[in-house]
C-alpha cells in the first residue's frame, strides 16, 4: 500500500511541478539580459514552488539542524538526490552554486542560471575552465554570497561515501573562506528513479572548518562531516 500511494503521489507531482516551472523559468530567461538581478528572487519563487509541491503532494518535509550561512563561506553538502540541488535555492537567500558546466547549455534554464551567478565546473579540468570557476567563486565572495558545492561531484546512494573531488580543495584554497559542511539524508525519500516517498529530510549543519588548513586535513574533516547522517 505504501508503494502504491507513493506511485500515485509521484505521478501527480511530476506534471504539476514541471508544468508550473515553465512560466517561472521562462520569466527568468526573458529578464536575464535586461535585469539579471531578478534571477535570484525568481529562483527562490521556483524553489518555493518545489518545496510546496514536494511537501503537499509527495509528503516530503524538511528541517535544518543548525544555522546555514547567508554570507561569504564555502558550504559543502552531501548529495544523495536532486532534491537538495533545488532546495538550496530555498534554504539560502543568495547561494552561488557550483554545478557542471554542461548544464548551462540547457535551453531557457542555462541563461537563467548564468544570471543567477552559478559557478560552472568543467570535469575535463582545463586551465581555462579552472580560471572561470575561480573567477566566479571570487565574484560570489566579493558579493558576500555563500558558495555551495556538492563535493562528491555526483549523486550517491544511501550508505555510499566516495572520496571528495578536487574541486572542493581548489575552491577552499583559492577563496580562503571557512568551510561549512552539511550532512543530508534526502536519499531515503528521494531515491533514484520515478517513485518518491514521504518522510523528513534533514540538513544537519556541522562544525565549521577554519580557512587555510592543509588539504588533507580539510578533506578528511569535510568527508566525515557531510556523511554524519549517511547510515544505510
Amino acid at each position: 500500500m505504501r508503494t502504491l500511494l507513493a506511485v500515485i503521489r509521484s505521478a501527480i507531482f511530476a506534471p504539476l511541478f514541471y508544468v508550473g516551472s515553465v512560466p517561472i523559468v521562462a520569466a527568468a530567461f526573458i529578464l536575464a539580459p535586461f535585469a539579471p538581478a531578478a534571477a535570484v528572487p525568481i529562483a527562490r519563487i521556483w524553489a518555493g514552488w518545489f518545496a510546496l509541491t514536494t511537501r503537499i503532494v509527495l509528503g516530503i518535509r524538511w528541517r535544518v539542524e543548525g544555522t546555514l550561512p547567508n554570507h561569504a563561506a564555502l558550504v559543502a553538502i552531501k548529495h544523495q538526490a536532486a532534491y537538495e540541488t533545488i532546495m538550496i535555492l530555498w534554504l539560502f537567500a543568495r547561494p552561488a552554486t557550483v554545478l557542471k558546466a554542461e548544464l548551462l547549455k540547457i535551453p531557457l534554464w542555462g541563461p537563467a542560471a548564468r544570471a543567477h551567478g552559478v559557478i560552472p565546473v568543467d570535469r575535463a579540468g582545463s586551465a581555462t575552465a579552472l580560471r572561470a570557476m575561480l573567477k566566479a567563486g571570487n565574484a560570489a565572495k566579493t558579493a558576500d554570497r555563500p558558495v555551495v558545492i556538492f563535493p562528491e561531484g555526483t549523486r550517491t546512494a544511501v550508505g555510499d561515501a566516495p572520496e571528495l573531488k578536487a574541486g572542493l580543495a581548489g575552491l577552499y584554497r583559492a577563496l580562503k573562506l571557512p568551510l561549512v559542511p552539511v550532512a543530508c539524508d534526502s536519499g531515503r525519500c528521494w531515491p533514484k528513479g520515478f517513485v518518491k516517498y514521504p518522510g523528513m529530510v534533514t540538513f544537519a549543519v556541522q562544525p565549521t572548518i577554519p580557512a587555510e588548513l592543509e588539504r588533507a586535513d580539510v578533506e578528511i574533516r569535510a568527508h566525515a562531516a557531510i556523511n554524519a547522517l549517511n547510515q544505510p
